[in-house]
């Protein structure tokens, strides 16, 4: 059956009246949004275990619905993916994609590319340089080999996309891979993504070029493309003079707001979004110009950007941008190579880009001084492709500077570059050689040679008033000082905002809170957090770990061993409140399964932090929370474990507002003439000297020995908090 689009309507009359409602254009829509997600997903969950970016997954399921696998059963394509459709869904995935420009825009920091400068600024250009040069022949050879559809499309529209789909690096993609492999936050991190960032404002110039040139094929002149182009210079002028002191205004007000974002503030972005690409449209650019540079005059690092961010990336990068890649995969037909030559081509396009790339990093990274393995994990991380690289070549389709078969080739070089990145720079580079080479032993929590260090982890708001009792607790008078680490945990997902997150760290591996977040809670908590600052016996640095709960214990042990800590403070994955004492949130799984990894795998002592709701009996009465007296038990058996919890009870002991009570459990089976035998870890006679060994003030102990028998495997929990 064959339809005629101006017959076509968005909504079926329903199966009862014998209508079929994929004839029409929003049940189709839907089901082919289904069938593309969870082909997505599907594949994303496959790849995982290879620590592939979620861009490869929807690759490879675009072509594979496509006319190189599925979409080779004829029934198939006719039903999902007919011919009448494919203006439908370029339409809505061409929608999702201007938002999603956007929100790379709004990734994009400049402070970023300044604060690497020179060095940065020379990798981005040989890694695009080179690369461009090695284009003037794969485009000669392209064009003897493959002839073009479009005969008025000459050698330099060719030149000119071909030299942008080898030398782009795709700045988004980038991030999650160093994002994923903890690299974000190292010196070869911070360099790839300012020369990554260099390089993507070049590819958008260069893009901007090759549209205009392509036009010349048509109804235009070298007059109208030179128009083109002062047109595009003269849009992006206007939006940094004009329309980025108006959002840095919006910014700044909404930087004020309690907790939702004014719904014109987000009117007026959303409308200024779908405003620029229109006016990009009108000039000869493509639309998604417009909404990358209105991103750009987004002020980077403030509540609105993060919100805003929030706001659309899950809807954006959730459905839109698969049926972006699906759209780019029906016009892939692997098929179409069918020759021996047509995969030398491929061979030769993919080892071109590779060589040129990686080798033109790799030459000015060693000039400047960067060691040989860090150059080369550079020139393979620079050598990445994206959704950048397939909307230059879509665009390049749609202008017919690119027939079926370049496409096609060119398709699969980015498929190729992006998958072999993270299993070589893995092979090659592996950060923590040199972190574990330079680590500092932990220190004793009773060294008075200098700061007590600890780590306190925390899940969010609600763990900060137990963490605030604990360190109060040990926060002794007359021992040594304490230097205590608050480490906000959060989940790396695929989302702008973990990636934006990660990206505003500071060089010591991770950043501030209170640089990511603000509102009264979070003010709140950093006040809190000053005052213990304030007092003079409590040294607080506020850090973060944004990482793959699969990976987050590797953040807190190098965090614990870079910082030479004593003690890892984890918050159980439950949390009680309310009068019956119930469960008020539970973490999850995930989270129980990190704090075994980091039990396992910290090589220092690792206490978890249970709170039963004690702590909001001290939230009530903020006044006396200091001054009320506190009964703390400690259960000691014997062992190096339980001697940690003994200098913990030596600071606490030297706190005014504190009351301890010390129980000694020892069992024994048998008793014959010489006296019982004891099977407790520590004798009489050891006890006395681990009584020498931790306790600083015996006054402030109340001593107890209990001689029944006792399962030492059973008891685990040695610290109780009591009101």
């Amino acid at each position: 059956m064959t339809f005629n689009a101006s017959t076509i309507t968005t909504a079926s009359e329903g199966a009862w009246q014998g209508d079929n409602p994929l004839n029409h254009a929003l049940p189709l829509l839907i089901v082919q949004t289904i069938l593309v997600v969870f082909v997505s997903r599907t594949l994303a969950f496959l790849l995982k275990p290879f620590r592939q970016p979620k861009v490869v997954a929807e690759i490879i399921g675009g072509i594979l619905l496509g006319p190189s696998a599925i979409g080779r059963n004829k029934k198939f394509m006719h039903i999902v993916f007919p011919a009448w459709s494919t203006t439908m869904l370029e339409s809505v995935a061409s929608f999702g994609l201007l938002f999603y420009l956007f929100l790379v825009g709004l990734e994009l920091d400049f402070r970023t590319i300044r604060r690497s400068g020179k060095q940065a600024f020379n990798i981005a250009v040989a890694g695009i340089t080179l690369p461009f040069i090695c284009a003037v022949g794969v485009t000669f050879l392209l064009q003897r080999a493959i002839r073009s559809e479009n005969h008025n499309i000459g050698y330099v529209q060719h030149f000119v996309f071909l030299g942008v789909s080898l030398s782009i690096t795709a700045f988004p993609v980038l991030a999650r891979i160093l994002a994923e492999l903890k690299l974000l936050t190292t010196r070869v991190g911070e360099t790839a993504m300012a020369a990554a960032a260099f390089n993507d404002v070049a590819a958008w110039v260069l893009l901007a070029l090759a549209v205009a040139l392509a036009g010349q094929g048509h109804k235009s002149s070298l007059l109208t493309s030179i128009w083109v182009l002062f047109s595009g210079m003269a849009f992006v002028a206007a939006m940094m003079i004009l329309v980025r002191p108006v959002m840095n205004r919006v910014a700044r007000k909404c930087s004020h707001e309690q907790d939702v974002l004014p719904e014109i503030y987000i009117c007026l972005t959303l409308a200024g979004v779908m405003l620029s690409g229109l006016v990009t449209d009108m000039i000869g650019l493509h639309s998604i110009f417009g909404g990358f540079v209105f991103g750009l005059t987004i002020p980077k690092g403030g509540e609105f950007a993060n919100r805003m961010t929030r706001r659309i990336e899950d809807f954006v990068s959730t459905l839109f941008l698969p049926l972006y890649f699906a759209a780019s995969g029906l016009k892939t037909d692997v098929t179409k190579l069918r020759s021996v030559v047509d995969w030398g081509l491929l061979l030769l396009v993919t080892s071109t880009a590779s060589v040129g790339k990686i080798l033109g990093t790799f030459a000015v990274a060693m000039m400047c001084m960067v060691p040989v393995r860090e150059s080369l994990t550079l020139g393979v991380l620079m050598n990445t492709k994206g959704l950048v690289e397939l909307i230059v070549l879509n665009i390049g389709r749609e202008k017919k500077v690119l027939n079926d078969e370049m496409f096609t080739i060119l398709v699969l070089m980015a498929l190729f570059t992006t998958f072999i990145t993270t299993p070589i720079v893995l092979a090659i580079y592996k950060p923590s050689r040199i972190v574990n080479s330079g680590s500092q032993k932990p220190s004793r929590l009773t060294d008075l040679q200098e700061k007590l260090r600890i780590l306190a982890c925390i899940h969010g708001p609600g763990n900060i008033p137990s963490l605030i009792n604990f360190v109060e607790s040990i926060r002794a008078t007359n021992m040594s000082r304490l230097k205590l680490y608050v480490m906000q945990l959060t989940e790396l997902t695929d989302s702008s905002s973990s990636i934006l997150m990660v990206q505003r760290s500071r060089k010591n591996g991770f950043p501030f809170i209170n640089r990511m977040k603000s509102g009264p809670m979070h003010e709140q908590i950093a006040t809190a957090f000053q005052a213990y600052g304030e007092v003079g016996k409590v040294t607080v640095h506020h850090l973060t770990s944004i990482s793959l709960l699969s990976t987050m214990h590797e953040d807190i042990c190098h965090v614990a061993e870079k910082k030479g800590v004593a003690m890892i403070i984890l918050p159980f994955h439950k949390r009680w409140g309310g009068e019956d004492e119930e469960v008020t949130e539970d973490l999850g799984q995930g989270l129980r399964e990190v704090n075994q990894r980091v039990l396992q795998n910290a090589a220092c002592s690792v206490a978890v932090l249970v709170n039963r709701g004690v702590a909001r009996r001290y939230e009530q009465e903020p006044e006396t929370s200091v001054a009320a007296r506190k009964r703390v038990c400690i259960i000691f058996i014997g062992g190096p474990h339980d001697r940690k919890v003994l200098e913990l009870g030596s600071r606490m002991a030297e706190h005014p507002a504190i009351r301890l009570l010390l129980v000694r459990f020892t069992s024994y089976t048998e008793v014959g003439d010489e006296g019982p035998k004891y099977n407790s870890p520590t004798s009489t006679t050891n006890w006395e000297k681990e009584k020498v060994l931790t306790l600083m003030k015996k006054t402030s102990f109340l001593y107890l020995s209990s001689n029944f028998p006792v399962n030492q495997n059973k008891i685990r929990v040695l610290f109780l908090l009591l009101g």
